[in-house]
This record gives C-alpha cells, sequence and structure tokens, in this order.
C-alpha cells in the first residue's frame, strides 16, 4: 500500500519537482512550497499521513523502484517516471484518505475512543483501577470531562457508543479486514488490544501497511460521522474539533488579516518584520486556499491567460520555464496565477 501511495504521488509530481517534494507531502511539511504543490497537483489525500515516516524508508522505496525501472532520478534531486513506473501507478487502487483536512488528528480521535471504551468497559465490570491506555494528560482529561458530561455511571453510555460503533462500521463502504483494525486495536477489561506486529502478521504485511490502511479506515469514519452527526451524537462529540477547516497556516492567516485591514504587501511586511518573499507565501496560500480572494490587484486577465496557454503549451508548471517563456512577469505573479487555477 506504501509503495502503490507513493507511485501516485510520484505520477502526479512527473517532471515537475524533486523526489524529495513527495516526501515533504508525506511528512506533512509546512512549509510555502509543499503547501503549494499540495494545491498545484492536487495531493490533498496525502498530506500528513506519515509525519514521522523515516527518510530511510522513503529512499529504500525510490531505490526499489529505480531498480525495477518504474523511475528515473537525475543528480539535480528531480526525477521522471518511466513508462513501466506509469503503467504501475495506473493499476493502483482508488484510495479514499483525507490527509488534508485531519493532519494525523485521526489518531487524537482514536486516543479519545480506545481510553473511552476501555474506561467504560471497566466500569461495566465493576473494577475502578486500571492503567491507562493513553497516557496524555489532554486525552486523559478530555475523556474524563466526556464521561462525567455523560453520567456515564447509570449505563447508559456503554450501550449508545456500541450502537454507535457498530452502525457506522456496518455502514461505511470498507472491507471487513479492515473494519478490524479499528477494533482489534481496542483494548478492554482482561482484553488486551493487538499490537501493530500482531496485527500485520495476521494480515501478512508489513507494519507500514496496516498502519496506512487504519488511517484510511479512520479518515472514511471520520467523514461519514461528521456528515452525519444527528446519526451520531456520541462519536460526533469525540471527533469534535479535529477536522480542519481553516486551512491557511497560522502565520498567512495573520497577513490575510491585515491585507483585508487594508494594508499593502510593503506595509504588511514592515508591520510584521518579515521577508517579502514569505508574505509573498502567503498571498500565494490565499490564492490557492480562499475563494474570494482575488489576484486582480497584481496580475491582469490577460496575464493569466497568458500563462496558462504557456503551461499548456509546455505541459508543465515549472516556474523557471514559463517564467522564459514570459520574462515580463515576476515569479510572484507566475505562482499567484498557478495557485488561483484556471478560469
Amino acid at each position: 500500500m506504501f509503495h502503490q501511495i507513493l507511485l501516485q504521488i510520484f505520477q502526479k509530481l512527473h517532471k515537475e519537482r524533486t523526489i524529495s517534494a513527495a516526501y515533504h507531502v508525506l511528512r506533512g511539511k509546512r512549509s510555502g512550497q509543499t503547501i503549494q504543490d499540495i494545491g498545484l497537483f492536487q495531493l490533498h489525500p496525502y498530506f500528513g499521513l506519515l509525519p514521522k515516516l523515516p527518510r530511510a524508508t522513503f529512499d529504500e522505496a525510490v531505490t526499489l523502484f529505480m531498480q525495477y525501472s518504474w523511475l528515473n532520478v537525475q543528480e539535480s534531486g528531480h526525477f521522471y517516471m518511466e513508462k513501466l513506473g506509469l503503467q504501475r501507478a495506473q493499476q493502483t487502487p482508488t484510495f479514499f484518505f483525507d490527509g488534508w483536512h485531519y493532519r494525523g488528528n485521526e489518531h487524537v480521535f482514536y486516543a479519545r475512543l480506545s481510553l473511552l471504551v476501555q474506561s467504560l468497559s471497566h466500569q461495566t465490570a465493576t473494577v475502578r483501577s486500571f492503567s491507562p491506555i493513553s497516557r496524555d494528560p489532554v486525552i486523559q482529561t478530555w475523556v474524563r470531562s466526556f464521561l462525567q458530561e455523560h453520567h456515564y455511571k447509570e449505563g447508559h453510555l456503554q450501550q449508545q457508543l456500541v450502537a454507535e460503533c457498530t452502525n457506522v462500521l456496518q455502514t461505511i463502504p470498507v472491507s471487513d479486514v479492515n473494519k478490524q483494525l479499528v477494533l482489534y486495536r481496542l483494548s478492554g477489561y482482561r482484553l488486551p488490544g493487538w499490537t501493530w506486529q500482531q496485527l500485520a502478521f495476521e494480515r501478512k504485511e508489513n507494519v507500514l501497511d496496516s498502519q496506512l490502511a487504519f488511517i484510511e479506515t479512520l479518515h472514511i469514519l471520520l467523514n461519514e460521522v461528521q456528515q452525519k452527526l444527528n446519526d451520531y451524537p456520541l462519536l460526533g462529540r469525540v471527533a469534535e474539533g479535529l477536522k480542519v477547516t481553516i486551512l491557511l497556516t497560522d502565520s498567512a492567516q495573520q497577513t490575510a488579516q491585515l491585507y483585508e485591514q487594508g494594508y499593502s504587501m510593503e506595509e504588511i511586511v514592515q508591520k510584521r518584520k518579515l521577508k517579502q518573499s514569505t508574505i509573498e507565501d502567503h498571498f500565494v496560500e490565499l490564492a490557492m486556499y480562499e475563494p474570494n480572494f482575488s489576484i486582480g490587484p497584481f496580475v491582469s486577465y490577460e496575464e493569466a491567460q497568458k500563462v496558462w496557454q504557456v503551461s499548456k503549451q509546455y505541459q508543465t508548471k515549472k516556474l523557471k520555464i514559463l517564467h522564459e517563456a514570459l520574462n515580463d512577469m515576476s515569479y510572484f505573479q507566475l505562482r499567484l496565477v498557478l495557485a488561483k487555477g484556471e478560469v
């Protein structure tokens, strides 16, 4: 599964970026370049899927792809996919990740749910003392508050949570073996959850693939819950605040607020004491993720049309190539047009 995901990312970045760009996408790097790549190449599903992915694991896959004649990496780090690699990428299945909106918060959801299930299991067994599955004080405080808020001692909470979990798992379009990943990781009274090694052994795959299947299942489950909050009041509460709705970075939001107040780019640079290139990154973010943001003050409609004509002619979004063809336009203007998308 990891290799299939990599092939899909490489296919989208084909001839346009260095090999490291794919690594930064999977790790969820919050740089201006990576954030822009997400929008330009439609990489939203994969963003931040593996924030702790070791570079060695990534490089091993790249080396393997080169040995298979799927990939050609140049000394500069830029790459292109061989015919075999493109064919292989087209044969990969469709995945349903939503990394852009969850950014690792699916693990927060599962940590809350796991500790809830463990707590209610011990409550049912009238055992008051146990070693919590999550040692994170933030998770423990959240679960404690949730239990008190829902009067857990009355015994109704257990039944309702079981009903909602059963309902959502029966509803989502996920294979039973992947649903088992969610269930078998749970712990209860005298019932420890399975380790990743046990699950991977049972599934006859490596741990990383099991973890990716787990993440995909959680993303599908969370989106089902978010869309039908009336059907899942408890799970909706467990998922509360975890889906990212403001897509701009914190710094870009500050720049956006100043721009809305009427400050020019030059004034924002002085006011925020940041490099102009950094503020330009923020404007590019705005162009990409704020539908109401107009690039009109910076680029004319005619100029934007020229950018897209050249981009199609050369079949590229590489700034260097576009700038050579349109040298009367700045790199910033080119980035704005690409970020805003073709009208």
